[in-house]
C-alpha cells in the first residue's frame, strides 16, 4: 500500500489540470464534485498509509525519479512518509476536503467559468502542500513551498478587478519572497557544506560541521518559516490576505500555507537542538508575536481580520514551542489549531453569506436565533481556541505553556497574558456577532438564514474534532501514557530527546498552574460577555490613546511605508531619472542619434553628377594599389627575414 503515496499528490494534480483546463466546458455541478473528490481521494490514501506507519512504527522513503544528478551530489526527487509526514497529510486532505465541500455553496454566485478556476487554484494549493510535506529533502519541500507562495497570490488576489484585493495578493508574494531567500540559502549551505540536502543525510552527519554552520542554517530557514507563518516582522501580509474568498483564508490558515514553516522546523528539529541560540531566537519571536498579534485582535471590527490576527498569535505560540524544544506540543497546537481555526473562518463565511457580504462585527448581533447551527459551532470553536477543558486547544495550549514554564518562567507568565487575550477578543468577537441585538441594515426581500447543508456540515464535523480532537494528547498529570501522540511522534523526535534532558514539573505544579490559567481564561470570557453582549452596546464609540494603535495595527504597515517602501520608491526613481533616462537611454539614444547623423552626411555623397562618381572611382583604385603595395612590401620584407 505505501507504494501508493504518489496518488496523494497525483489525486489533487489531476483535479487541478481537469477543472482549470476544462474551466469553459464544465459545469458548477461537474466541477465541485471532481474537486471535492480529488481531495476526497488524497484523504483516502493518507488514511491507508497513516495506518501503515502506525502500524509498523516506522516510515519509508520512495525515491520516484533522480530529479538532479551531478558529480558533486544527487538530489533525488522522493517522498518521506513517516509519522510526522502522516500526520500533516491526514490535516491538509482531511480539512482540505471539509473547505472544498463547503466551497462548493460559499461561491455558488460565480459564474461557470471562475468557479472552475476558484477549484483549480484550490486543488494546486492542496497539490503543493503536499509535496512540501512529502518531500524527502529540502530540495523538494522548497517546490512546494514556493508552490503555496504562488497559490496564496492566485486566491488572494482571485477577485482580479478589484484594485485593493491585487495589491493584498502582491504584498503576500513579495513579503514571501524574502523568506524564501533565506530558506534557498539555507538549503545552499547545506549543499556547499554536506554536499546533500536530504533529510536523513544532512541529520546523521550535521556533527561535522561547525556550530557557526549549523546555527547559520537553523536562522536562514527560520528566515523562511517566519515569511511562509508570518512571524515578526514578516507578519503584515496574512491580515490582509483576508482580502481573498473566506474559504480560500480557512484554506491558508487551518491546513495549508502558514504551517509551512512549523512543519519545516519539527522536520529540522535535530539541527535546532544543536543550535542553541537559533532555538531560543525562535522562542523569543514566537513569544513576542503571540502577544504583539493579540493585542491587535483585542480592537478589529473585521470578522475575518479578527480570526486572521488570531492565526498570527497562535502561531507564535507554536514557535515557542519549537523554541522551548516541545516539538511534539507544537505539532499538537498545529492540529488543533486547524480544527477550531478552519471551524471559526468556515463559521464567518456562513455569517458573511447570510449578511451579503457584511464583514464588520459593529453591524451584526442577536444572530444566534437566526443562525443556530452556525451559532453553535462558533461558540464551540471559541471555547476551544480559548483553552476551555476539556475541549482540544486546552491540551495543545497547555503543553507549549508547561514546557515554556519549564523552561523559563518567566516567558510562561507573558504567554499566559497572551492566552488570556485570546479568550477576550474570541469572545468579544462572538457577543458582537451572535448576542444581543441585530445592529446591522434588514432586507425584506433576502432575510437572514442558515446556510445549507454543504457549508453546515463542514462546520458541524469540525465542532466535533474541536470538541474531542484534543484527547489524543492527555498530559501525563491525568493519565499516565496517556499522550498517544507523544508516543506516536516518538520516534521522529527522538533524535532531539537525546540531545537534551527536559525539565519535567510535579504534578502539583501541573494542577497548580492549569487551575488558574482556567480560572482566568473564564474570567476573560465573562468579562467580555458582559461588556459586548448586551443589547444596548456602544459600537460607535471612537477608539483614543493606545486603543486607537491597537484598532490602527500599531501603525506598522505605515511604518513599513516610510521606513522601507518610500524611500526604496524615492530611490528608483533617481535611479530612474539620473541613471537610465541620462546614462542608459542617452547612450543607447546617442548611439542612434550618431548613426543618424552619419547616414545624413554619407548622403551626400549620392549626388547624380556623373563626373563626381568617376572621381571617387580614380580615388578608390588609388587607395586599393596603395594598400596593395604595402601589403606587397610587408610580405616581401617577411620573405627576407625568414
Amino acid at each position: 500500500m505505501s507504494q501508493l503515496v504518489f496518488l496523494v499528490p497525483l489525486f489533487p494534480l489531476i483535479g487541478f489540470l481537469i477543472t482549470g483546463l476544462g474551466r469553459n466546458y464544465l459545469s458548477k455541478t461537474a466541477t465541485g464534485y471532481i474537486a471535492s473528490g480529488s481531495i476526497l481521494g488524497a484523504f483516502i490514501v493518507s488514511c491507508l498509509l497513516f495506518s501503515q506507519v502506525y502500524g509498523s512504527g516506522s516510515g519509508q522513503v520512495f525515491t520516484l525519479f533522480h530529479f538532479i544528478q551531478t558529480e558533486g551530489f544527487s538530489i533525488p526527487f522522493a517522498f518521506q512518509v513517516d509519522q510526522l509526514s502522516s500526520l500533516f497529510l491526514l490535516i491538509i486532505t482531511g480539512i482540505g476536503f471539509l473547505i472544498h465541500v463547503y466551497s462548493t455553496s460559499y461561491m455558488h454566485e460565480e459564474d461557470a467559468h471562475h468557479f472552475a478556476r476558484f477549484f483549480a487554484y484550490m486543488n494546486l494549493f492542496v497539490f503543493s502542500m503536499l509535496l512540501l510535506v512529502l518531500g524527502a529533502n529540502y530540495v523538494i519541500m522548497f517546490i512546494g513551498w514556493e508552490g503555496v507562495g504562488l497559490c496564496s497570490y492566485l486566491l488572494i488576489g482571485y477577485w482580479f478587478k478589484n484594485g485593493d484585493y491585487n495589491y493584498a495578493a502582491k504584498k503576500a508574494f513579495i513579503m514571501n519572497r524574502i523568506g524564501d531567500l533565506g530558506f534557498l540559502l539555507a538549503v545552499f549551505w547545506m549543499l556547499a557544506k554536506l554536499g546533500t540536502a536530504t533529510y536523513g543525510e544532512v541529520f546523521s552527519q550535521v556533527a561535522t560541521l561547525s556550530t557557526f554552520d549549523i546555527t547559520a542554517i537553523t536562522m536562514l530557514l527560520f528566515v523562511g518559516a517566519m515569511g511562509k507563518s508570518a512571524q515578526i516582522p514578516l507578519y503584515t501580509w496574512l491580515p490582509d490576505a483576508m482580502a481573498g474568498p473566506t474559504p480560500v483564508s480557512a484554506l491558508i490558515h487551518a491546513a495549508t500555507m502558514v504551517t509551512a514553516g512549523i512543519y519545516m522546523i519539527a522536520r529540522s528539529n535535530v539541527l535546532y537542538t544543536l543550535a542553541p541560540f537559533s532555538q531560543g531566537f525562535v522562542a523569543m519571536i514566537g513569544l513576542a508575536t503571540a502577544i504583539f498579534a493579540a493585542t491587535i485582535a483585542l480592537r478589529q471590527n473585521d470578522i475575518k481580520k479578527v480570526l486572521a490576527y488570531s492565526t498570527v498569535s497562535q502561531l507564535g505560540y507554536m514557535f515557542l514551542g519549537l523554541g522551548v524544544g516541545a516539538y511534539t506540543g507544537a505539532v499538537f497546537h498545529v492540529m488543533t489549531h486547524a480544527f477550531f481555526k478552519a471551524l471559526l473562518f468556515l463559521g464567518a463565511g456562513s455569517v458573511i453569506h447570510a449578511l451579503h457580504h457584511e464583514q464588520d462585527i459593529r453591524k451584526m448581533g442577536g444572530l444566534k436565533k437566526q443562525l443556530p447551527i452556525t451559532h453553535i459551532t462558533f461558540l464551540l470553536g471559541c471555547i476551544a481556541i480559548a483553552g476551555i477543558p476539556p475541549f482540544s486547544g486546552f491540551f495543545s495550549k497547555d503543553e507549549i505553556l508547561m514546557a515554556t514554564y519549564a523552561h523559563q518562567p518567566w516567558m510562561y507568565f507573558i504567554a499566559m497574558g497572551g492566552a488570556l487575550m485570546t479568550a477576550f477578543y474570541m469572545f468579544r468577537l462572538y457577543s458582537l456577532t451572535f448576542l444581543g441585538s441585530y445592529r446591522g441594515h434588514t432586507d425584506a426581500a433576502h432575510p437572514i438564514h442558515e446556510s445549507p447543508l454543504s457549508m453546515t456540515f463542514p462546520l458541524m464535523v469540525l465542532a466535533v474534532l474541536s470538541v474531542v480532537g484534543g484527547f489524543i494528547g492527555i498530559p501525563a498529570v491525568f493519565a499516565e501514557n496517556a499522550h498517544w501522540l507523544e508516543h506516536f511522534l516518538a520516534p521522529v523526535f527522538q533524535p532531539s530527546n537525546e540531545l537534551v534532558q527536559h525539565t519535567h514539573l510535579d504534578h502539583a505544579t501541573e494542577y497548580l498552574l492549569m487551575g488558574i490559567s482556567t480560572v482566568l481564561v473564564l474570567i476573560m470570557i465573562l468579562l467580555a460577555v458582559k461588556l459586548f453582549g448586551k443589547d444596548d452596546v456602544d459600537v460607535k464609540k471612537d477608539d483614543t490613546g493606545i486603543k486607537k494603535w491597537m484598532a490602527n495595527k500599531w501603525y506598522i504597515d505605515e511604518l513599513y511605508q516610510a521606513v522601507i517602501i518610500q524611500p526604496l520608491h524615492i530611490f528608483s526613481v533617481l535611479l530612474k531619472n539620473l541613471v537610465e533616462k541620462n546614462i542608459i537611454d542617452g547612450a543607447v539614444n546617442g548611439v542612434g542619434r550618431l548613426v543618424h547623423y552619419g547616414a545624413r552626411q554619407f548622403r551626400l555623397i549620392q549626388s547624380g553628377q556623373v563626373g563626381n562618381y568617376l572621381l571617387f572611382m580614380i580615388l578608390s583604385i588609388v587607395v586599393f594599389i596603395l594598400i596593395w603595395f604595402n601589403d606587397a612590401t610587408i610580405l616581401r620584407a617577411l620573405n627576407n627575414i625568414f
